[in-house]
C-alpha cells in the first residue's frame, strides 16, 4: 500500500529527511529558479500557459532528479509533484487574472500564502509516502 495506515508509525527522521529535501527542493524552484516572466505570466489573463508550463516543468525536473537520485522506484514521484503544483498555480493565477487582484489587495497577499501553504502541504504529504515507504 502506498499511503500509509493512519495507526501505522512513521520513521521520524525519515519523515523529517524527505520534509526537508522537499521543502529545500520547493525554495529553489518557486523562488530561486522562477524568473519574473513565469511569475508574472502564470497569473496573466492571456498566454498564461507556458510560463504557468514552464514554471511546473522546473518543480517535474528537480523532483525527479531528486528521486532518481535518492529513491528511483519512486521516479514519478515528480509527475505528481508537477500535477499537484499545475493545478495550484493554475487555480492562483485564474482568481488573480479574473478578479484583478494586484499586489496591493490584501486578497492578493492572502492567494499567496494559501498557495505556499498547498505546496507544502503537498510535500508534507509525499514525505509521508516517502518516509512510510523506505
Amino acid at each position: 500500500m502506498i499511503l500509509p495506515d493512519l495507526s501505522s508509525s512513521i520513521a521520524v527522521g525519515a519523515l523529517i529527511y524527505w520534509m526537508l529535501l522537499l521543502t529545500i527542493k520547493h525554495v529553489f524552484a518557486d523562488f530561486i529558479f522562477q524568473n519574473k516572466w513565469m511569475a508574472m505570466g502564470k497569473d496573466a489573463k492571456t498566454g498564461w500557459a507556458l510560463p504557468l508550463l514552464a514554471h511546473c516543468s522546473v518543480h517535474l525536473v528537480m523532483t525527479t532528479l531528486l528521486m532518481l537520485i535518492l529513491a528511483p522506484r519512486y521516479w514519478y514521484i515528480g509527475v505528481i509533484d508537477f500535477l499537484i503544483h499545475l493545478a495550484i498555480d493554475r487555480l492562483k493565477g485564474f482568481l488573480v487574472a479574473t478578479y484583478d487582484v494586484t499586489n496591493q489587495d490584501r486578497w492578493f497577499w492572502w492567494l499567496i500564502g494559501t498557495d505556499q501553504a498547498l505546496h507544502h502541504l503537498t510535500g508534507f504529504g509525499l514525505a509521508i509516502v516517502l518516509a512510510a515507504n523506505p
